[in-house]
C-alpha cells in the first residue's frame, strides 16, 4: 500500500516505476497488492526512484499497516 500511494503521488504508472527502479513490472505489481516477497534490495531500488529515503518507506508502510488493524 505505501508503495502505491508513493507511486501515484509521484504520477507514475507501475510500468514507469519498474523501469525506474530496475525491476519487472509482474514485482512492482506483486508488492503493491501485497502478495509479493520483496528482497531489501528491490525496496532500496524502490525507494530510490520514487526519490524517498527506506526510512521514509519504511514508515509509511507501518503507519498503513496500523490503520488496517484499527
Amino acid at each position: 500500500m505505501a508503495v502505491h500511494e508513493l507511486r501515484r503521488k509521484a504520477g507514475l504508472s507501475q510500468d514507469a516505476l519498474a523501469e525506474r527502479a530496475d525491476l519487472p513490472p509482474p514485482i512492482v505489481a506483486r508488492i503493491e497488492s501485497g502478495t509479493g516477497d520483496p528482497t531489501w534490495g528491490d525496496m532500496r531500488r524502490i525507494a530510490r526512484a520514487l526519490g524517498v529515503s527506506m526510512e521514509v518507506l519504511s514508515e509509511l508502510a507501518e503507519q498503513r499497516e496500523l490503520d488496517r488493524e484499527v
